[in-house]
C-alpha cells in the first residue's frame, strides 16, 4: 500500500484501512519486493506461468480478519457462502443458529439466511483470552477453552441449536463447546463446520504438524459426533468450500483437508512432534 509518499507493507489489507493507506497490490507467490531510497523493486523467483499458486485457503477459512480482501475475495463474504453452502448440505429442523465468535460468525449469517432459521448470539467471548487451537500445549488449551466463552441460557434454553463454526482440528474446544450449550438448557446441539474434514498436517506453518493430533485423521464422522455429544455433525465438503471462492479452484493448497500438498515431501522439513496422551476413546486430548 501507499501512504502520502511511503509504501506500508502488512499481511493483510485491514492494516492498511486503519491508517488510511491506499491499497495498491499483492505481493505475489514467488515474489520479493525491494524498498530503498530509489523506490521499489520487485523480482520474481518463480514464474506463475510455470507454477500455479498455491494459496492457504485456511487463511481464508479461519486466519485473515473478516474486513481484509485476500486472494481476490472479501474474507467476510467468502465465509458467508460457506455458510450458504453449508445450510445447502446439511439443512436440519432447529429453532436458532448460533456462531462460535468470532470465526465461526459470518458463516452462522450465511447458514441463518439460506436455512431461514433466525439468527442469535449464544455465546459471549471473552477477549482476553487469544485463539486456543494455537496454544502449544493441550493444557494451556483446555483451560483458555473453559475462560473464552459463555453461553447466553436465555437464547438457547429449551431450543434444538445449530452452532456454526470454521473448523475442528483437536476436538477440543467444540466438545467444551457443545457441552456449555447443554449446561445452558438446549435440548438438541447440531454442529456444523464451514470447511471440510482436518485430516492431514500442514507442513508449512499452521500449528497441526502430526496426524496424532487431527481428529478427523484417524476417526470417523460418527466417532467423532460421539466423542462431541452432538445430535448431528456436518463438514462442508471440499467442492463446496472451493465453489464459494473466487481464484481458479486449482490455485489453492487445501493439502490439510486432501493430503495433496503442492510442494514435495523432499521439499519440506518436518518437525517431530511428541505424540500427546489419549483418552480412553484413543482421541487425542
Amino acid at each position: 500500500g501507499k501512504l502520502n509518499n511511503s509504501y506500508v507493507l502488512a499481511s493483510e489489507t485491514c492494516a492498511l484501512d486503519q491508517v488510511g493507506a491506499e491499497f495498491v497490490r499483492d505481493v505475489e507467490p514467488g515474489e520479493v519486493v525491494y524498498i530503498n531510497k530509489d523506490g521499489l523493486k520487485s523480482e520474481i523467483f518463480c514464474s506463475p506461468r510455470r507454477i500455479k499458486p498455491a494459496y492457504c485457503i485456511f487463511e481464508l477459512i479461519y486466519f485473515a480478519r473478516p474486513d481484509s480482501n485476500l486472494f481476490g475475495d472479501n474474507v467476510h463474504l467468502f465465509r458467508k457462502r460457506l455458510g450458504v453452502r453449508l445450510a445447502k448440505e446439511f439443512p436440519v429442523d432447529a429453532d436458532v443458529v448460533v456462531a462460535v465468535p468470532e470465526g465461526g460468525n459470518s458463516a452462522a449469517m450465511g447458514y441463518s439466511e439460506e436455512s431461514g432459521i433466525p439468527l442469535d448470539r449464544g455465546f459471549i467471548r471473552n477477549h482476553y483470552v487469544g485463539r486456543t487451537f494455537i496454544q502449544p500445549e493441550q493444557g494451556s488449551r483446555h483451560k483458555k477453552v473453559e475462560l473464552k466463552l459463555n453461553a447466553i441460557a436465555e437464547v438457547v434454553k429449551g431450543k434444538r441449536v445449530i452452532v456454526v463454526d470454521d473448523s475442528i482440528v483437536r476436538g477440543t474446544t467444540s466438545k467444551s463447546r457443545i457441552k456449555l450449550l447443554r449446561k445452558a438448557g438446549a435440548t438438541e446441539v447440531h454442529l456444523r463446520i464451514s470447511c471440510p474434514p482436518h485430516s492431514f498436517p500442514c507442513r508449512y506453518g499452521i500449528d497441526f504438524q502430526s496426524k496424532d493430533e487431527l481428529i478427523a485423521a484417524n476417526h470417523t464422522i460418527e466417532e467423532i459426533m460421539a466423542f462431541l455429544k452432538a445430535d448431528s455433525l456436518g463438514y462442508l465438503s471440499s467442492e463446496g468450500m472451493l465453489g464459494c471462492a473466487t481464484s481458479p479452484r486449482n490455485h489453492y493448497c487445501t493439502a490439510c483437508f486432501s493430503g495433496n500438498y503442492p510442494v514435495s515431501d523432499k521439499s519440506v522439513a518436518k518437525n517431530k512432534v511428541k505424540k500427546e496422551p489419549v483418552n480412553k476413546n484413543k482421541i487425542t486430548v
